[in-house]
């Protein structure tokens, strides 16, 4: 069955959910310190102890965002969403798990199934935008989020961002990656294969700063970088 270009939910059936917490933290070394930075980074974008109104887009599986964001700042709310069923099962149960469901909403679906109005304070896109097939498809999601945010609002994007094949060493070193942690030589083999199919990253930090920009969205700072995975901020152009 062929993924569809803006729905990738179909790879992230219950399997891949339910071992995504660990398989993420090998697959991004680091990963739990882009998100605490991601958060640090919104803090002192919209100030310490403001209220404010986070988007979350491809919240399923840790919830790992909102977990880190509420402990930081307790005045703020989540809106969630997720395509996948399974994934935004998963990240259900971790908000229960840290008494956050009374301060999130979630949604199975896209950010186009929320009404088209600026009503978030700020945005976060971690770990989608290499599954979005294209970068008409790519741009589209970008500016579905960019039209539900205030003026000058905040975005978190952070994703892998070079073409894989064109990377062969970065590769062979994430193989590495995998070895370290306990993988068998035709487990890595596996791997390898597998994170040359079905995903389709922007090809440089200049490429997300293109689409970023065709959305209508400014300049973004890098503040977290691993092998293929860049974190950014940027803000709605107002």
């Amino acid at each position: 069955m062929e993924h569809s270009p803006l729905n990738p939910a179909e790879k992230f059936d219950a399997s891949r959910a339910g071992e995504y917490a660990r398989q993420s933290r090998i697959a991004l070394a680091g990963y739990d310190a882009c998100h605490e930075l991601a958060a640090c980074v919104l803090a002192a974008s919209l100030g310490n102890g403001v209220p404010a109104r986070i988007l979350v887009v491809g919240v399923g599986g840790t919830a790992q965002e909102i977990i880190l964001l509420s402990a930081l700042e307790p005045a703020w709310t989540f809106v969630g969403v997720d395509p996948s069923p399974s994934m935004l099962e998963t990240a259900t149960e971790h908000l229960k798990a840290n008494g956050l469901l009374d301060r999130t909403q979630l949604l199975l679906g896209t950010v186009d199934d929320l009404p088209n109005d600026a009503a978030y304070d700020a945005a976060t896109l971690i770990g989608v935008l290499h599954h979005v097939q294209g970068d008409d498809h790519k741009r589209s999601l970008l500016r579905s989020i960019q039209a539900r945010l205030k003026p000058d609002a905040p975005l978190i994007v952070a994703a892998n961002h070079y073409a894989y094949a064109e990377q062969p060493f970065l590769l062979k070193v994430w193989g590495e990656r995998w070895r370290q942690q306990g993988a068998t030589s035709d487990e890595v083999k596996a791997k390898l294969g597998k994170i040359l199919q079905g995903a389709d990253p922007p090809r440089s930090e200049e490429a997300v700063q293109g689409l970023l920009h065709d959305a209508g969205f400014g300049d973004c700072q890098r503040f977290f970088s691993s092998l293929f995975w860049g974190a950014w901020v940027t803000s709605k152009v107002a």
